[in-house]
């Protein structure tokens, strides 16, 4: 079979390289064609578009690229016709995807989704497009099975992909021994890890603060989760007034793994935070006019980060635009730091948490379901 994927941020990117290495394993002559990311060309893809020139995050930052996103269209849609595939799989990126779900449709390709729109937080009336041009949709939380299911949407739910990619997990030794991180090491100061995202935006309207903070607890050791798909140099230029703080690339989980809290910017990694069992604070902010567009229009919904979403309450603190400063953090983070009690009552929501995000093998089993569903 021929399959053409589509994703257009690092945790689509993540979650495209396992679902790659299943299709694979699947059929093993598969061809492969995607927009993503360095993992999902490792795992085995033809990669034409990386996300790191598709990530356009908030409202104004859209209409200001808005040029560049309407020629990603037009390329797609050529490569998809001259390329041929027999199945089109859309990962995440609604704004985009729900469009190439349209086109393929009428094009007569089958069209799957592997984690569904949030539309339970905001713009249900996509959940008419999805119903209307997407074959199977994939659902990646265990609360939107039975929200799809009202509209008759043709859902399944596997668990959630974060489990496969832990599973494959296995720490760096070498690489935790040598730079102090394991057990072993002669630096008695806890571990505190910092993920501000993975888009320079991000960085620049969340990162700042982090730092900041981290200057207020000087008796933790605070090492900055960095990707590669962001310049050495574009990290430096907030790193260089704080040299107390260690940055290592592409060592999320191991960094993880030894972590005693997080400070983690919202999004996928909140919730990769507590599979680890690391207590964290979520912090998130945006443009200011994006920020007020996205409250006036999302409605339904009281937290942004995944991991309150699941259990539906408040198990980590989220602070949000104006809440996020370096006074606010210090103090949330020292809960977590320095109250026993409140930070054993956040573990055990964690073991809750892990209950209900399902078993590992998603993308086998989402393999395994396209493949079906194609020869139906």
């Amino acid at each position: 079979m021929k399959y053409y994927i589509i994703a257009g941020e690092a945790s689509g990117d993540l979650h495209g390289s396992n679902l790659i290495k299943e299709i694979l394993k699947e059929d093993s002559g598969a061809q492969i064609r995607c927009w993503g990311g360095d993992r999902m060309a490792q795992a085995g893809g033809t990669l034409v578009k990386h996300y790191k020139d598709l990530a356009f995050m908030g409202f104004v930052e859209v209409l200001m690229n808005l040029f560049t996103i309407l020629k990603n269209f037009k390329f797609c849609k050529a490569d998809i016709k001259e390329f041929k595939p027999d199945v089109l799989v859309l990962i995440d990126y609604p704004g985009f995807n729900l469009r190439m779900a349209k086109y393929a449709h009428k094009h007569g390709l089958k069209v799957f989704y592997y984690i569904a729109p949030q539309v339970w937080a905001w713009h249900t009336s996509r959940v008419k497009t999805i119903k209307k041009y997407v074959d199977k949709l994939y659902a990646i939380l265990p609360f939107e099975k039975a929200f799809f299911a009202k509209y008759d949407v043709d859902v399944e739910f596997y668990g959630h992909p974060l489990l496969d990619a832990l599973s494959n997990y296995k720490p760096d030794m070498p690489f935790l021994i040598t730079n102090g991180y394991a057990a072993t090491s002669s630096d008695p100061r806890k571990i505190i890890v910092v993920l501000p995202g993975s888009r320079k935006q991000e960085l620049k309207n969340i990162f700042p603060t982090m730092l900041a903070t981290a200057r207020l607890l000087p008796e933790y050791r605070f090492v900055v989760a960095a990707t590669k798909q962001l310049s050495a140099t574009y990290y430096q230029s907030f790193l260089q007034d704080y040299p107390e703080v260690e940055i290592v690339y592409d060592h999320t989980y191991d960094l993880l793994s030894v972590a005693f809290a997080a400070m983690v910017k919202s999004g996928t990694a909140t919730l990769e935070t507590a599979l680890f069992q690391v207590p964290e604070v979520v912090c998130y902010k945006g443009n200011a006019l994006s920020y007020r567009i996205a409250r006036y229009l999302i409605r339904n919904i009281q937290y942004i980060s995944l991991v309150n979403l699941i259990l539906n309450k408040e198990v980590v603190k989220e602070l949000i635009q104006e809440d996020l400063n370096s006074t606010r953090l210090r103090s949330e983070m020292l809960k977590i730091l320095k109250d026993p009690d409140f930070r054993n009552n956040q573990l055990l929501d964690y073991k809750c948490l892990i209950s209900l995000v399902g078993e590992g093998g998603a993308s086998k089993r989402i393999a395994a379901s396209i493949k079906d569903e194609f020869y139906r």
